[in-house]
């Protein structure tokens, strides 16, 4: 009787361990290309925008504007009814002005902004500088969840409402 022996295949795993890609040298084009996108994906964020769902499923962005939604690709274009459900309201500047202070709370951790604004300061206003950022945080972190914002922005899920 003879035996034959079948050499099996080696499996090798879908994800390997030490799988690393190599280091792309980007050029300067496309550093300032990828600054350029970055920037603007964080400007988004900032501003107050905000989605419509149409009657076929479709998601459109706009710009939240006094009279209304503003639609940014202009593909649709939603009755005036329902745009001004999406107008600016008191809440969305109060929600900007207290993100502005939290901006200015978290740059005051910061050492060097710190010596910008204040080279030398005193006993009173070193400990002031302490304090501030943290009750800033606090107050306007309370602020935000007794008062949450109802926008859907870009990159932020649509709820039902």
């Amino acid at each position: 009787m003879e035996i034959k022996v079948v050499q099996q295949e080696k499996k090798s795993p879908l994800l390997e361990e030490n799988l690393e890609l190599p280091e792309v040298e980007k050029n300067i084009i496309q550093k300032a290309i990828s600054q350029t996108f970055q920037s603007t994906s964080h400007l988004a964020n900032l501003l107050p925008t905000d989605s419509f769902k149409d009657k076929k499923g479709k998601i459109s962005y706009g710009f939240a504007t006094i009279r209304g939604l503003w639609i940014i690709d202009g593909s649709i274009r939603i009755p005036n009814q329902i745009a001004r459900k999406y107008k600016l309201k008191f809440i969305d500047f109060l929600h900007g002005f207290m993100s502005m202070l939290v901006f200015a709370a978290i740059a005051m951790f910061d050492q060097n902004v710190v010596n910008c604004f204040y080279p030398k300061p005193s006993d009173e206003i070193e400990e002031l500088l302490v304090a501030l950022p943290i009750g800033v945080g606090v107050i306007c972190s309370m602020f935000f969840v007794v008062f949450p914002t109802k926008r859907h922005g870009i990159g932020f899920p649509l709820t039902s409402n």
